[in-house]
């Protein structure tokens, strides 16, 4: 097994955690501050998506397909949030993952009435297309850096916002005790509708950037919305740095181990046997994670302590 492999794989792992670290940011933001369980969040990742393929087919520009998929992604969670959501906050939890549920059914069939049941394809950009060199003479795709770039200034960005900033102190005060907030005059509404939009926009860039290394069709964000969801147990629900590392080991997880172990196994059993066992545990990987980090810390790696 080459060094050359292993450190692509790697990369490859990193590259798919960083985009999980997209969506899981937001919904891990959206239920720590309001205590909300949104199952339409990867509806936003689909609708980032097919606005940055339609804006990239009329205009030629990736960057403007980049900013209408945010600009698009956002704004529909500001008004799902105003209609809909905000009847949410009071019910239990069943009700939230009702509701949510049937916003995936409405976007997923009204996505399929605008764009039709046909994948639609984002291209690469020119300037990151191709491979680079990189140390060592690994060659290695441009744009899949690129992307691995920009999520980890998407990460330093949110931590700055979250840290730093007097948004971010409302969050994280929201997020402990939203009725004193509310009683100090933060207007609790307002800030419920800019989180629930940052979440959406940040959900659909990583559908945007995604996009373009595979297709973009109806129903691709809730595969990934489950993989989100495991990514913020394991980090803990709320934290922003859980999101993060939870999302490189659950990206890191199932890449290195869907490629690696099928090839551990043939070292101790046949070619066949070893390939399907191999794939077999690889597909429960992450989910034995999962369970490992909530038997050692059952409120997640960064999750606050009962």
């Amino acid at each position: 097994m080459s060094t050359i492999l292993i450190f692509e794989q790697l990369l490859n792992g990193v590259q798919f955690g960083v985009m999980l670290f997209l969506m899981a940011a937001g919904l891990t933001l959206i239920f720590g501050v309001m205590g909300l369980i949104n199952l339409a969040h990867g509806s936003l990742y689909m609708v980032g998506a097919f606005a940055a393929a339609a804006v990239a087919g009329l205009t030629g520009s990736f960057v403007l397909a980049l900013m209408a998929a945010l600009a698009a992604a956002a704004l529909l969670g500001a008004v799902i949030e105003v209609t809909v959501i905000r009847r949410l906050y009071d019910s239990d939890h069943l009700d939230q993952v009702l509701a949510t549920f049937a916003l995936i059914l409405i976007f997923s069939e009204g996505t399929r009435w605008l764009f039709g049941s046909f994948p639609l394809f984002l291209d690469i950009p020119e300037a990151l297309s191709g491979p680079v060199t990189l140390p060592g003479g690994i060659q290695y795709p441009l744009y899949r850096l690129a992307l691995i770039g920009a999520g980890l200034l998407v990460a330093a960005g949110l931590w700055l916002l979250i840290e730093r900033t007097r948004l971010g102190i409302q969050i994280r005060a929201g997020e402990n005790d939203r009725e004193m907030i509310a009683a100090l005059g933060v207007d609790i509404s307002k800030l419920y509708t800019l989180v629930f939009a940052l979440g959406a926009a940040l959900a659909g860039l990583a559908g945007a950037l995604v996009g373009a290394i595979q297709s973009v069709q109806v129903g691709m964000g809730e595969p990934v919305l489950i993989l989100a969801f495991v990514v913020i147990v394991i980090g803990g629900i709320g934290s922003i740095k859980g999101a993060f590392i939870g999302a490189l080991l659950v990206g890191l997880t199932d890449t290195l181990v869907g490629i690696f172990l099928p090839e551990v196994l043939k070292l101790f059993m046949e070619a066949a046997p070893a390939t399907s066992a191999g794939s077999a545990i690889a597909s429960m990987s992450i989910y034995i994670l999962m369970s490992l980090v909530l038997i050692w810390r059952p409120s997640g790696l960064f999750g606050a302590r009962a």
